[in-house]
């Protein structure tokens, strides 16, 4: 009896074990996510990949920075890194977002997104979208700081920093780049530029040059740090105090920009793949090419300047890496690493130009020859399609970037002022602004 008994038992209970498989297993059909829905996550996690590795290059501008200028000043040059992005992010988020990809016109965004982004009956992917493009804001308003670097007012480079991220940089944003958000639909418009055809996947000129023509104005208002221009006005070296600490600056960027790059896609597809290898022979040529430019120009293989053949490289790449051959990678990059070693002693030794950091040779000479560059390597379109809309969009965001940061430089320098004043300079700015040595004790030898 007992045996029969069990019998039954083990049959009734797979009975209810089936039933609750076929329930549980319609329900678990029901709820099956779509091919749509697996691609939208998909999007979602790798943007906000590429996102946190932007935001990593946050500190290798720092540590670039740093180490090509005096020890003196590396407090300094930390504090404003850390601050322009965390001002900026509020800015953006308070204003420039909404310029940049509000609901307005293809001059301006704004309408009911200008303040403050919200996306509370919008899709998940939106606030990724709105953190990447956070990160690259925080990139073009720090790009300023090397151009600037060891002579600025520490409160003057906060106020600017609003200025930059909140106004300057997502105005022209939305001219190039308006059409990424909306599409040009329920209100939103693509932007003049964008409509026009202009050609920038990840921001050679959008988001490097804008930075780096501001940061011209900057250091033609502030002028030349203490003892860099002889009575003759010929050029001093004044070298960076630590080289190691620039490269591995570098080497993080280097790192980092395989998240802006192919971060921009926005999108977990097979693109990813091609943009990084566009993106990694650029930068890879810049280098070699700027060390043996450096070698023929100075005699041996110079460090700096084969340092920034590297962000030669990335920058000139950034506007044509989805869409140019490999070889033309290649070529962009070997242009950029000679261009950025000519174009570094042009702007120091015949401007009179004091750019500490070489940053307008970088993101603004660079920057636009990758803008214009890509026109000759375009995998579909011809030279002639395009030369005359990327020629006129490397000209617009000149004007605008540089016209906007001598304005605004200006009337910092006739308000609450610019530049620190001749004794709190050769003191160094980390003592004379933050009370801080970078290097406890080392401070007494004001030169370096």
């Amino acid at each position: 009896m007992f045996e029969e008994n069990r019998k039954v038992g083990v049959k009734l209970g797979m009975l209810a074990l089936a039933g609750v498989l076929a329930f549980g297993g319609s329900a678990f059909a029901a709820d099956e996510p779509t091919a749509a829905d697996v691609q939208t996550n998909l999007n979602i996690v790798w943007t906000a990949v590429a996102a946190f590795l932007v935001f990593f290059m946050q500190p290798g501008f720092a540590l670039v920075e740093a180490g090509f200028t005096r020890a003196k000043n590396a407090c300094n040059i930390i504090m404003k890194n850390l601050m322009d992005f965390s001002i900026g992010t509020i800015a953006w988020w308070v204003i420039g977002f909404g310029l940049m990809f509000g609901v307005g016109s293809n001059w301006i965004g704004g309408g009911s997104n200008l303040f403050s982004a919200d996306f509370s009956n919008g899709s998940d992917l939106n606030w990724t979208f709105f953190i990447f493009q956070c990160v690259f804001a925080g990139t073009a308003a720090t790009i300023v700081s090397g151009a600037m670097a060891e002579r600025t007012k520490f409160v003057s480079y906060l106020v600017y920093s609003i200025f930059i991220c909140g106004l300057i940089y997502p105005i022209s944003g939305h001219w190039f780049w308006g059409g990424l958000f909306g599409g040009g639909e329920n209100g939103f418009a693509n932007g003049f530029m964008w409509d026009m055809g202009f050609l920038d996947f990840a921001g050679s000129t959008v988001v490097h040059s804008c930075g780096a023509w501001i940061a011209l104005a900057g250091a033609i208002t502030l002028g030349a740090r203490t003892g860099k221009y002889g009575p003759d006005g010929k050029s001093k070296a004044i070298p960076g105090h630590n080289i190691p600490l620039a490269a591995l600056g570098v080497f993080i960027l280097w790192f980092g920009w395989f998240g802006f790059n192919p971060g921009s896609t926005t999108t977990g597809n097979g693109d990813i793949g091609y943009i990084a290898v566009t993106t990694n022979l650029s930068a890879a040529a810049g280098a070699i090419a700027a060390m043996l430019a450096g070698w023929v120009r100075f005699g041996k293989p110079d460090v700096s300047m084969s340092l920034n053949g590297v962000l030669a490289g990335l920058v000139a790449i950034t506007a044509g890496c989805d869409c140019v051959t490999f070889g033309g990678a290649i070529v962009i990059g070997l242009v950029a690493g000679v261009l950025v070693v000519v174009a570094v002693e042009f702007i120091d030794k015949v401007l009179k130009i004091d750019d500490p950091v070489g940053a307008v040779s970088v993101h603004g000479i660079c920057g636009a020859w990758g803008t214009i560059g890509l026109c000759f390597f375009h995998n579909e379109s011809s030279f002639a399609d395009l030369i005359g809309v990327q020629l006129i969009g490397v000209a617009v965001m000149f004007v605008w970037a540089f016209g906007t940061g001598m304005i605004l430089f200006n009337i910092l320098k006739a308000t609450i002022g610019l530049r620190t004043n001749r004794e709190e300079e050769l003191k160094g700015m980390d003592l004379a602004e933050h009370g801080n040595e970078a290097y406890s004790g080392f401070q007494i030898f004001n030169n370096i």
